[in-house]
């Protein structure tokens, strides 16, 4: 079993401040949460806890960004994402400042925590926003890449990490690069196009499938904006269809990406498994995963449905 993608991100976030002085790490109060406590413990005078107000968290992190700091800012996705939205977009995206906003606990997979807490619109919101890169990354090597990327890159960058583990997908050869999808598995029927911890589930379906004689192209999608036509218009043209699976709105997210490459260059037939346009309620991950649909049995019936 590997571990949530937000550990993965405390411990690159070790990593990075090692490598550069100028990174900087600020959370609102939820620093165990986050992972970003192993930050502060490496790097006392780098690391500020805002307290519980997290458009300050994000108008800050701009600041530093003028100063060529390069601030990750740490919080739940529903509240970077919703509280802090307009100090995005009017000091972080327009300005185009070098802010990496963390979001992690994002999802139904938050559990208990409830529909309040249950970001499930933060990738369809970060994507609206002209110089944001999108980020969500399936499992923990990808996700330590990822951080470690974003870093590189200058921009802002929305970095999407879950509260429960994932299992592990990609060995210690994988080479991350952002704004290219990776196919995983190879297949002629259908196309399986997935992000975060969906991934995992994608592969899963495309092994029922297999002894069904049904063979599942299986692609991961960590970078949402920019997104990878290429591989997304290979899939469409080589296959029958496409199936989406997010653990997120259908409305804006990965399946919207996906639809709208396909409508524009490569019309094909497009599913999207998600959440069905209601907010998410308290239950454990698992039980809420199988009530929305996010699971490979549900996957591999919508193939079905595409393929009939």
């Amino acid at each position: 079993m590997g571990k949530a993608t937000r550990e993965s991100y405390g411990k690159a976030l070790v990593k990075l401040g090692k490598e550069n002085k100028d990174v900087i790490v600020l959370d609102a109060d939820l620093s165990k949460s986050t992972k970003t406590n192993d930050f502060k413990n490496e790097y006392k005078d780098r690391f500020f806890n805002m307290g519980i107000a997290e458009q300050n968290l994000m108008g800050v992190a701009a600041g530093l960004a003028t100063v060529n700091k390069i601030p990750f800012a740490s919080t739940f996705a529903v509240f970077a994402s919703g509280r802090a939205f307009e100090i995005i977009r009017n000091s972080i995206c327009y300005p185009k400042l070098n802010v990496k906003i963390a979001a992690t606990h994002a999802g139904i997979t938050v559990g208990e925590d409830g529909g309040s807490h249950q970001s499930i619109e933060d990738i369809a919101l970060m994507t609206s926003l002209p110089n944001m890169t999108v980020i969500v990354p399936a499992d923990d090597r990808e996700a330590t890449e990822a951080v470690l990327a974003a870093a590189k890159i200058n921009g802002p960058v929305y970095l999407r990490f879950g509260r429960c583990n994932t299992e592990d997908i990609f060995d210690e050869s994988y080479k991350f690069e952002i704004g290219k999808g990776v196919q995983i598995k190879g297949g002629k029927d259908v196309a399986i196009i997935a992000t975060g911890m969906m991934v995992q589930k994608a592969i899963k379906a495309a092994e029922i499938l297999e002894k069904e004689n049904i063979k599942a192209r299986v692609i991961n999608i960590s970078t949402i904006k920019p997104i990878d036509e290429e591989i997304i218009l290979k899939a469409a043209k080589e296959t029958k269809g496409i199936v989406t699976v997010e653990e997120h709105s259908v409305i804006g997210g990965l399946g919207a990406m996906v639809s709208s490459v396909v409508c524009e260059k490569c019309p094909t037939k497009v599913k999207k498994i998600g959440i069905a346009d209601v907010f998410g309620q308290s239950g454990t991950p698992n039980e809420l995963m199988e009530k929305y649909g996010l699971t490979e049995n549900n996957i591999v019936k919508t193939v079905h449905e595409l393929l009939d």
